[in-house]
C-alpha cells in the first residue's frame, strides 16, 4: 500500500510525462496493432464483429496484466527494494491526477491570452467530441466535463483497483479503459466490435464512479463550493447520460459549481442529443476550469484517504 501512496504523491507533485514509451501509450499501440490484424481477417457480420472485439479484449487485458506481473516478479526476486521501487513507479504511471490538471489548464491559459483557437486545439487533445463546432462557452464546458468525468477514470478507479490488486490489476483496468476510449463507440465501425470493451468498462467503473460522485460531493463541502447543490444535482441528474457512470461526477460537479453541463454534442461529425446535467444558474466561464481542478484534487485526496483506510482496516 505504501507504493500506492508514494505513487499518488509523485503524480500529484510532478505529473506523468505521456510519451511513446509510457505504458498506457504502449497499451494504446497494442490495441491499434491487434485491432488492425483482427479486422483484416474478420468476416463482416454482427457475430464475427462481437467475437473479434472479445478477442481484442482478452489479448489486450491479458498482456497488460501479464507484463507488469512478470516485471515485478523478476524485480522482487532480485531485491525487495528494487521491487518496491518499480512497483511505486508503476502506481505513479497508472494515476493521472496532475496530467489531467495540466492538460485542462492549457485551455484556461489559452483563454487568458484571448486565443480561442488555441483553446479549441487544447481541448481537442482531451475530449472525444468534435471541437471544431464549439464556441467559447462550449470549449469551457467540454473541459470542465472531461475533468469531472475523468476524476473517475484517471484517479479514483485506478486507486480502487490498485488497492485490490496492485499494479497488475491497475494496468488491467487501464487496458479496459483505453479499449473503451479507442473502440467503445456506437458508430458504424465499432458498434459491435467495441461493444464488449464498452460494457466491460461500464462494469469496472460501476462502483468507482459512484464512489467518485459521493467523494466529489464531500469535496464540494470541504472545498468551499456549493455542497448542498452538489448533493441535490448528484441525486437528481447522475443518470442523465447514455453511460451509467459518466454523469455521476459530472452531476456532483455541476451542482458544486452551480452550472449546467452536458447537452447535445457532435461526435465524428454526427450530432448526438444528450440530456443536460445541473441547473443553468449562471454562465459557465474559464475560471470554472480552475475550480473543477480544485474540486478534482480534493476528491483525489479524499479518495486516497478512503482507500488507505479501507485497506488498513482489512489488514487488521
Amino acid at each position: 500500500m505504501l507504493s500506492v501512496i508514494l505513487g499518488f504523491v509523485i503524480d500529484m507533485l510532478i505529473g506523468d510525462p505521456f510519451g511513446k514509451w509510457h505504458p498506457i501509450c504502449a497499451i494504446g499501440n497494442l490495441i491499434s496493432f491487434l485491432k488492425k490484424g483482427i479486422r483484416k481477417r474478420l468476416p463482416k457480420s454482427k457475430s464475427w464483429e462481437l467475437a473479434g472485439g472479445a478477442l481484442l479484449v482478452i489479448v489486450t487485458v491479458s498482456l497488460s496484466a501479464a507484463v507488469p506481473f512478470l516485471i515485478l516478479y523478476l524485480c522482487f526476486s532480485i531485491n525487495r527494494y528494487l521491487g518496491f521501487f518499480v512497483e511505486t513507479i508503476m502506481c505513479y504511471q497508472i494515476l493521472a491526477t496532475k496530467s489531467l490538471k495540466t492538460e485542462s489548464m492549457k485551455v484556461y491559459h489559452a483563454f487568458l491570452t484571448g486565443d480561442t483557437e488555441q483553446a479549441r486545439t487544447a481541448v481537442s487533445m482531451i475530449v472525444g467530441r468534435d471541437t471544431s463546432v464549439l464556441d467559447r462557452k462550449g470549449i469551457v464546458k467540454a473541459t470542465v466535463e472531461t475533468v469531472a468525468e475523468n476524476t473517475t477514470d484517471g484517479v479514483i478507479a485506478p486507486l480502487f483497483y490498485l488497492m485490490l490488486g496492485g499494479p497488475v490489476l491497475g494496468f488491467a483496468y487501464k487496458a479496459v479503459n483505453t479499449l473503451d476510449s479507442m473502440v467503445g463507440y456506437k458508430n458504424e465501425e465499432n458498434l459491435y466490435f467495441g461493444r464488449i470493451s464498452a460494457k466491460l468498462d461500464d462494469i469496472l467503473n460501476y462502483i468507482p464512479a459512484r464512489m467518485s460522485g459521493l467523494l466529489m460531493v464531500a469535496a464540494a463541502f470541504l472545498g468551499g463550493f456549493d455542497g448542498k447543490q452538489s448533493w441535490k444535482i448528484f441525486v437528481r441528474d447522475r443518470y442523465n447520460h447514455a453511460s451509467p457512470n459518466s454523469a455521476q461526477t459530472e452531476a456532483a460537479c455541476a451542482g458544486a459549481l452551480n452550472i449546467m453541463l452536458a447537452g447535445n454534442a457532435y461526435y465524428f461529425g454526427k450530432l448526438y442529443e444528450k440530456k443536460t446535467i445541473g441547473d443553468d444558474n449562471r454562465e459557465i466561464e474559464p475560471e470554472d476550469i480552475k475550480k473543477v481542478n480544485k474540486l478534482m484534487y480534493t476528491t483525489a485526496l479524499l479518495g486516497l484517504i478512503i482507500v488507505f483506510s479501507v485497506r488498513f482496516l482489512f489488514a487488521l
